[in-house]
């Protein structure tokens, strides 16, 4: 397992304060904001315990993470699975993503699993999960991560906060 150690204190504090509770399995800050902030982390395979956390890339923004939220509310989720089932391409990109994402997480600790996250490859069921991927490791890589940010950047686009305080 990795020493979180070198994350530095004040990105760990940032991304307490995003989450509202301490980081688990804190690897990593795998993206950031404008303003320099942390978006996505990355998390060791297994927490502190021991316990499978399969989940590579995790959102910590507030801002995404509500805009993520407000997209599955709205049936983002479920007219993506839809397209799934019936675009070839589009399966065999998604299955891409999927064994990238695993291919990265074995390399740090196999969890002795072929499950990733946010339903890949077969379903699509958590778009954070899918755009902390898609942030993390820049676009093309995950279909339905890049998607949502593109639909995130049309309706809501991020400003630099010029709050010193924010």
């Amino acid at each position: 397992m990795i020493n979180t150690s070198t994350v530095a204190a004040s990105d760990r504090d940032s991304i307490a304060r995003q989450l509202g509770r301490p980081p688990r399995g804190l690897r990593a800050v795998a993206a950031r904001d404008v303003a320099g902030e942390p978006t996505v982390v990355q998390t060791n395979p297994r927490l502190e315990d021991g316990t499978p956390f399969p989940t590579l890339y995790y959102l910590t923004s507030p801002r995404l993470t509500g805009h993520c939220s407000t997209l599955e509310a709205e049936g983002l989720m479920r007219e993506m699975q839809d397209r799934l089932a019936e675009d070839p391409e589009l399966a065999r990109r998604y299955a891409e993503a999927h064994e990238a994402y695993l291919a990265e997480r074995d390399a740090i600790e196999s969890l002795g699993t072929r499950v990733t996250a946010g339903g890949m490859p077969d379903r699509v069921k958590c778009l954070h999960v899918h755009v902390a991927h898609s942030l993390a490791k820049g676009p093309g890589v995950n279909p339905f991560g890049d998607e949502a940010l593109e639909i995130i950047e049309r309706r809501w686009p991020e400003k630099p906060s010029t709050d010193p305080a924010s």
